[in-house]
């Protein structure tokens, strides 16, 4: 009797490793969205809360950047902008280009700074990097609100600037970008996992990335003064992303269609490798770290 009641019962849930060489687990990922709101304040409010300036770091460092650039590539060097005026050309670019950083620098070090939580609790690990770049898109917006409103200053004095009818689609935009930065820190927080040396090099990665990606200057300039490099910018999906924000909402430059397919499908397949080498990352991960 005893034994026939122990082969009669059966366990209500088990918990075993998953086996999907790819998921994205989006459903999962919805159940715990509570969760990733929580994470989305915890980036928000603790990354500057012992601070002085606090909240104003957020546009402390693109104002800077952007005097920075006018006065080194547009006075010494003299690049032209056209009819725009140099400062906000650059402030245009460098606000595009803060979110892809936030994301991919926040996104690079998954595992290193969450091992504790992840040692601990279960939930879908593709929840904090989801969080990262969600909360940069609140510091995305800080940025984009200086930049609207020198806009109107510098429309108000006279500048030749417009919007594009184009800007109807500048979210899309951004979500290529953050979606660009998630997957690219993906891969690269899985490496950093193995091999701590790549933490030492996303600065410095990310430093050249920017001068390779036409967030100072137009990417017909590169074509023109140095076409024998020209390939390195023309290849960089991330040239492509800023170059059609300033078009949308400086109405100068073009936009590519060659280029903005190209970048889609760039982004695409970083995103996939990304989430790929993540998940297979997740499950062993803790012995490295």
């Amino acid at each position: 009797m005893h034994n026939q009641e122990n082969t009669d019962n059966s366990w209500l849930f088990e918990i075993t490793p998953k086996n999907k060489f790819f998921s994205l687990n989006l459903k999962e990922v919805w159940q715990y969205r509570d969760l990733v709101l929580l994470f989305v304040k915890r980036d928000v409010v603790t990354v500057y809360k012992q601070t002085v300036l606090g909240p104003l770091w957020y546009l402390i460092q693109p104002l800077f950047t952007s005097i920075t650039f006018t006065i080194i590539f547009n006075n010494l060097a003299g690049i032209s902008t056209g009819t725009v005026p140099p400062f906000l050309f650059n402030l245009a670019g460098i606000t595009v280009w803060n979110y892809f950083t936030a994301c991919l620098t926040g996104t690079s070090n998954t595992f290193g700074a969450n091992a504790g939580i992840f040692g601990k609790v279960y939930f879908p690990r593709l929840i904090v990097p989801i969080s990262i770049v969600i909360s940069n898109l609140i510091k995305f917006g800080i940025q984009f609100f200086i930049f609207i409103a020198f806009y109107i200053y510098y429309y108000g004095q006279g500048a030749a600037i417009s919007l594009n009818g184009a800007v109807a689609f500048f979210p899309l935009l951004i979500i290529l970008m953050g979606v660009l930065g998630l997957g690219l820190g993906m891969f690269i927080s899985s490496l950093v996992t193995k091999y701590r040396d790549f933490s030492y090099l996303i600065g410095f990665g990310v430093q050249l990335l920017m001068y390779l990606s036409a967030v100072m200057y137009p990417m017909a300039l590169i074509k023109e003064k140095i076409p024998s490099y020209g390939w390195l910018v023309q290849y960089n999906p991330l040239a492509y992303i800023i170059e059609t924000a300033r078009f949308m909402l400086l109405n100068v430059g073009h936009i590519s269609v060659f280029g903005l397919l190209y970048t889609f499908t760039v982004t695409v397949i970083v995103f996939l490798v990304g989430v790929l080498i993540f998940n297979k990352t997740e499950k062993s991960f803790i012995d490295t770290v």
